[in-house]
């Protein structure tokens, strides 16, 4: 371990250690030329005398130094003093992807497509440098206060076309995030980096892996024989497409994976834009894992340097005499593959001419499990390969059926696919509150759930205001210790706010005619108006069309009636007929 303000190559100067590894130490350190934060990995003690794991550690520099890209980990600097091999590499102020995880347990949607975005933007890149990181795993990813994820540690990365160590093909890596083909001790491929991005994916969408057990071995069997479980299980607000990208990359054949990471990084930006689509269903029978070998490179032939002239007339005397013992050991060897080749030429003549394939009645397995149908039909000869149905019959994780159908007739060794149910298509009843009703209603209505909405009274309505569309409760209710699931046909009710208003008692509460159109104005109502001789002070509104307590709904007639001032009485005699008459007598007298 090295303490604080020790140098490394006189430049940089330790400032803590920010990590250990199964490599290497980690450390913050300043950078004394640049004076700049740095990153510095140091090959542990009992590592540094062993030859193979220095030409390892040399190799990571060598190859992640050609990489610049702002999703991976930029490397500055190379070197060895007093026997210590290092790295300088970029500083990351953040958090790792694992540490999000634990703080959060599974990722908002648009925080899982941003995430992913960026990985298979910087993963393309190291790719299409010959360059396999071999251990993805939100250990080795940081995120940076920025929102900007960094790949980091490539310390077990291999340059495709680098010297190969007999450690290729061992087990490297975090087991959760194994591909199936590693487990199995093959040596790594770009696929097997889309694999780890899978089930990487599938961490962030749930907040745990799909594959757990006691130990290493049980998850690597599992990495190989399990069936992925279902994300829209576990939450059906998934989109089918963003599911089946994790699918598609988490394919135990690897010819049923993604070819490269552009692939699923460009399924990954178009994913909400197909939110409907269908489950995929895989080309290739998921239980035959050998595949051609991709993304390696050839060793060189030999070169054979044509036989001089001498040698052609000796090649072509007989009988020919090789005194060298070089040109023996040839001859013998030839003459070895030779019989060999001719041996198994017979053998596998004697084989296809003499044996026919028999023909094999297709079993039975309905209402099997899948782990059952599986046995019976690898007993009788069969490969397989699985798909989902939904199935309200048909207990879920158990067969509805095959192709070829049972009872009919095929050669052995015919691919048969096994209709796995999925149980019917059900909701897991989660805490709607505080959501939107109209976006709830119309996704539980397109899985065929019955969906009721009521207006509920609440305490303080002036709280709720803006908010007349927020779920404040639902029947059946959200319970975290027990799963309630709705199938097709179920209903749900769903409660919003009853937070109607209601019309005043403008007559008693000495409402003027001001008030009146304030109070029009604001619930979008049309006033019309009467007046109306009354002792009561002009411009008081002395009646109205709706009665205090009716709910108010926009865009009615609101009739008023406002008191006006009296007139004035005239004389009673102004009021009797023919008195004008009597007027113009007087004038005549």
């Amino acid at each position: 371990m090295l303490s604080k303000g020790q140098k490394i190559n006189d430049r940089y100067e330790i400032i803590k250690s920010i990590g250990e590894g199964g490599m290497a130490n980690v450390y913050l350190a300043n950078d004394t030329i640049l004076d700049r934060e740095v990153a510095v990995k140091v090959l542990r003690g009992d590592l540094s005398t062993d030859e193979k794991f220095i030409r390892r550690f040399q190799r990571e520099a060598l190859s992640v130094s050609n990489l610049s890209h702002p999703n991976i980990v930029e490397v500055y600097d190379v070197g060895e003093e007093d026997g210590q091999y290092y790295i300088v590499m970029e500083y990351i102020e953040g958090k790792t992807l694992k540490q999000l995880l634990n703080k959060r347990g599974a990722l908002t949607l648009p925080e899982v497509i941003d995430i992913m975005t960026q990985l298979t933007d910087g993963l393309s890149h190291a790719h299409e440098a010959y360059i396999i990181h071999r251990d993805i795993k939100p250990q080795n990813i940081m995120i940076e206060d920025n929102g900007t994820v960094k790949i980091t540690d490539f310390g077990i990365a291999m340059a495709v076309n680098a010297t190969q160590f007999t450690q290729t093909n061992s087990v490297m890596g975090t087991v959760h995030y194994l591909p199936p083909e590693q487990a199995n001790g093959k040596g790594a491929t770009v696929k097997s980096d889309i694999y780890s991005l899978g089930i990487l994916m599938y961490e962030l969408l749930t907040g745990s892996v799909p594959f757990k057990g006691d130990n290493a071995v049980e998850i690597a069997l599992k990495h190989m024989k399990e069936k992925l479980p279902s994300i829209r299980k576990q939450n059906p607000l998934i989109p089918q497409s963003v599911e089946n990208i994790v699918i598609k990359a988490c394919a135990k054949n690897p010819r049923n994976r993604y070819d490269t990471v552009k692939e699923m990084h460009d399924d990954i930006v178009s994913a909400m834009e197909r939110e409907n689509e269908k489950k995929i269903v895989f080309e290739y029978p998921e239980n035959d894992l050998d595949e051609p070998k991709v993304n390696t490179v050839s060793k060189p032939k030999k070169v054979v340097d044509k036989p001089t002239e001498e040698e052609e007339k000796i090649l072509d005397k007989e009988p020919i005499v090789v005194e060298s013992k070089g040109k023996n050991k040839i001859i013998i060897g030839l003459s070895a593959v030779l019989v060999l080749f001719i041996i198994i030429a017979i053998v596998f003549a004697f084989v296809v001419m003499g044996k026919k394939v028999e023909d094999v009645k297709v079993p039975d397995v309905t209402n099997m499990t899948v782990e059952e149908a599986i046995e019976e039909l690898e007993k009788h000869g069969f490969k397989y390969t699985t798909k989902e149905e939904n199935s309200s019959e048909v207990e879920e994780g158990h067969v509805i059926s095959t192709s070829p159908k049972a009872g009919s007739t095929r050669k052995a060794g015919t691919v048969v696919t096994i209709v796995e149910s999925i149980g019917g298509e059900y909701y897991t009843v989660e805490d709607l509150t505080g959501k939107n009703y109209v976006e709830i209603k119309a996704k539980l209505e397109l899985m065929g759930i019955n969906v009721l909405v009521e207006k509920k009274d609440v305490d303080n309505p002036d709280d709720y205001k803006g908010k007349e569309n927020q779920i404040i409760d639902q029947t059946p209710k959200y319970n975290k210790d027990e799963e309630l699931k709705l199938e097709e046909g179920d209903s749900i009710t769903l409660y919003i706010p009853n937070i109607v208003d209601v019309y005043p008692d403008m007559v008693a509460e000495k409402w003027t005619l001001e008030d009146a159109q304030a109070f029009a104005d604001e619930y979008g109502l049309t006033l019309d108006i009467t007046e109306k001789e009354s002792e009561e002070e002009p411009g008081t509104i002395i009646a109205q069309g709706r009665p205090a307590g009716d709910t108010i709904i926009k865009g009615i007639t609101l009739k008023v009636t406002v008191a006006k001032e009296k007139s004035k009485e005239d004389p009673i005699d102004d009021l009797v007929p023919g008195n004008d008459k009597d007027e113009d007598n007087n004038k005549k007298d």
